[in-house]
């Protein structure tokens, strides 16, 4: 091997190197569970009982959150979208049973929390399924089939799904908190965090 073959070879080692490391260092400090008090961070409410189509969470104001069944570009089927009409995401890194939130810091404002404000509405949705997490900056996140839920920023409006597969991580939540399927984007470079 000629000594200018072997620097080439260095140089795209060492730069698949650093890439590597700078996305897992993004990685660890986007989402991890840090970012606050320990204590009751990341823990779901108790879930409504009764077949009720609205409650009111404990600790939030005014107003109403309303989720909704429906279409959306770039995913098959039907997902939730919030009372805007923004689509909801799940994030592969949570857990659902435990519900535990992981996107916290450089995540969260690429990712923001779906918070619930005032009594929750539900429109073609299984309320038994709907319930509240409180995350670790104290705000309340709602959460589906025990999935947390999320907006992605780049969403710019109602029923876009750019978020759709960021990653291979980020999917449309669909009625049952399952991963909505459809053609996602499936990037890494740029679109995640």
């Amino acid at each position: 091997m000629s000594k200018g073959v072997a620097m080439l070879s260095i140089r795209y080692l060492t730069g698949f190197t650093v890439t590597g490391a700078a996305v897992a260092a993004l990685t660890l400090a986007g989402c991890s569970s840090g970012g606050g008090s320990s204590s009751g961070a990341g823990s779901p409410s108790s879930s409504p009982s009764g077949g009720s189509s609205t409650s009111s969470p404990s600790g939030t104001g005014g107003g109403g959150t309303t989720l909704t069944a429906s279409k959306a570009e770039k995913v098959s089927g039907t997902v939730v979208t919030d009372q805007q009409g923004y689509v909801l995401y799940r994030f592969d890194a949570d857990s659902a049973k435990p519900t535990k939130v992981t996107c916290y810091g450089t995540c969260a404002k690429l990712w923001p929390a779906a918070t619930a404000n005032g009594s929750i509405t539900v429109k073609g949705i299984d309320r038994n399924l709907v319930s509240t997490v409180k995350r670790s900056d104290g705000t309340t996140q709602l959460t589906l089939n025990g999935w947390p839920l999320y907006r992605y920023s780049k969403d710019d409006a109602p029923r876009e799904a750019y978020g759709q597969g960021v990653d291979g991580t980020w999917f449309a939540a669909t009625p049952t908190g399952a991963k909505a399927a459809g053609e996602g984007s499936g990037s890494t470079g740029g679109s995640g965090y």
